[in-house]
């Protein structure tokens, strides 16, 4: 599902216009990245949450050099499910 598709059903469920929709959910994707930039997660009961995660340093390989070069650490932004959302995918999405 795209960003215009999720706006459409959602005007359409709520009979709001398509661009109100769509400055809101904007606006909803602005606050969470602009939290978790600051480092702060952010907590959705039942849904999840957009969290700050650590990766530690670690060693790579540029294979075109032939050299190894080491990752620093460093933050990275991640989503974890809530077990509610979790549980609602394993029950209705079947195995391929």
């Amino acid at each position: 599902m795209t960003k215009a598709e999720l706006v459409a059903k959602i005007s359409d469920q709520l009979g709001i216009e398509k661009g109100d929709v769509l400055a809101t959910v904007e606006s909803f994707m602005t606050e969470v990245k602009n939290s978790v930039s600051k480092g702060d997660n952010v907590y959705l009961r039942g849904f999840g949450s957009f969290i700050v995660k650590t990766r530690a340093e670690k060693t790579g390989r540029n294979i075109s050099k032939n050299t190894t070069i080491t990752i620093p650490a460093h933050n990275i932004p991640a989503f974890k499910p809530a077990k509610v959302f979790v549980k609602s995918v394993k029950d209705k999405v079947k195995v391929n």
